[in-house]
């Protein structure tokens, strides 16, 4: 791919939206609180961000605009979270937001100084989503700690596009729009890693499949509702009625399953 920068300052730019376009590529942007998102966010958008709140919540909603290829770009900067288990309303949106807002690629940004807690959202988001990116910031803080990051290496283990970043200096943001638009356009795929429980859980999930795949179709990854039903986590029966799934269905459904 030509690498000129000249060139590059014409594919992607920042550009206005005054609403969602039904044509534009949306992406979600999640991360650990203080791992530099918010730079990302800024950095990538610019100016031009519009902010309000999530329907029916206090929660801040940003969304930002880029063109990059010729494609126009919605970034939505998810609240940070620590993971998506629907603890508090922050990350209930997150979560509610990868699963039903359907965007195309989902970017974690990990703080590499502390990239081994951080990635434990990174593996809730891959229980969800295939299509993900991670975006590894704050390397020179890592650097300077002692601590280098194998990124191609960590690519392999994980199953997807891993780029290291330093967004307050706007180092590796390139090879981020790059890797988002690669996804995002299907110019490359994803294998990601998944992670395998206790041969109990793992029975219990298989029982459960066939009856979630029949209820859900394809409109959320079945794994993944299986593992928060034997949780007992009931926001998701709320988040999918107010997805308009079939929620007292999925409910009698699961209820059987468990028994």
């Amino acid at each position: 791919m030509e690498n000129n920068n000249n060139h590059h300052a014409f594919i992607h730019k920042s550009y206005s939206s005054p609403k969602n376009n039904e044509r534009d590529i949306v992406i979600a942007l999640a991360g650990n609180p203080n791992t530099g998102k918010s730079t990302i966010f800024n950095s990538l958008t610019g100016l031009n961000q519009h902010t309000g709140n999530w329907p029916g919540k206090t929660v801040t909603n940003s969304k930002g605009y880029y063109q990059y290829y010729g494609s126009n770009f919605t970034l939505v900067d998810l609240p940070g979270t620590y993971s998506l288990l629907a603890n508090s309303q922050d990350e209930q949106i997150a979560r509610d937001f990868i699963c039903f807002g359907k965007p195309a690629v989902t970017v974690v940004v990990t703080d590499g100084t502390n990239l081994e807690r951080n990635l434990n959202l990174a593996l809730q988001v891959l229980e969800i989503t295939n299509n993900a990116v991670l975006c590894v910031n704050l390397l020179d803080e890592a650097e300077r700690k002692g601590i280098s990051i194998l990124l191609d290496k960590l690519s392999t283990e994980l199953g997807i596009p891993v780029v290291g970043t330093v967004a307050r200096k706007g180092q590796g943001l390139e090879k981020l729009k790059e890797a988002i638009w690669q996804l995002a356009t299907k110019k490359i795929s994803t294998s990601p890693i998944k992670i395998k429980y206790s041969q109990e859980i793992e029975e219990m999930i298989k029982m459960m499949t066939p009856q979630l795949e029949h209820l859900l179709g394809e409109q959320l990854a079945v794994r993944w509702v299986a593992l928060r039903l034997l949780e007992g986590d009931e926001t998701i029966f709320n988040s999918i009625e107010q997805y308009h799934l079939a929620k007292q269905q999925l409910l009698e459904g699961a209820v059987a399953l468990c028994h």
